[in-house]
């Protein structure tokens, strides 16, 4: 009896945490769809779903690249060109550095652009 309490407080207890934690990926997604929008070079560079610069297209970014690639594109987008050999001009840079918490949500939103 003992044994299917544990089972049963445990199964519960996964099951809180995996709907928090959803909720919360949830929020950080929307959050760096936010900040995607407000950041106006990122579009002068890129697009999602048709808005912004074609020849950038992010639409599959999550399917080519992992969630850390992402992050270091992000962050050192020239260690990350040299990396990758990326031969696009401009080469990618960032006006200002991101704070974490916007990068946090760029990564988590980005991640989830993959083919269909």
């Amino acid at each position: 009896m003992k044994r299917v309490l544990v089972l049963a407080v445990t199964a519960a207890a996964t099951v809180l945490y995996a709907s928090a934690a959803s909720a919360q990926d949830a929020k950080l997604v929307e959050k760096g769809k936010a900040v995607y929008a407000a950041t106006p070079t990122c579009k002068m560079c890129h697009s999602i779903a048709g808005a912004g610069n074609p020849k950038g297209s992010l639409d599959e970014v999550g399917s080519k690249l992992t969630p850390a690639e992402i992050r270091e594109w992000l962050t050192d987008p020239v260690a990350m060109a040299a990396k990758t050999h990326a031969e696009r001009k401009p080469a990618m840079r960032l006006a200002k550095p991101l704070p974490p918490a916007d990068v946090d949500a760029l990564v988590a939103y980005l991640s989830t652009l993959k083919k269909k």
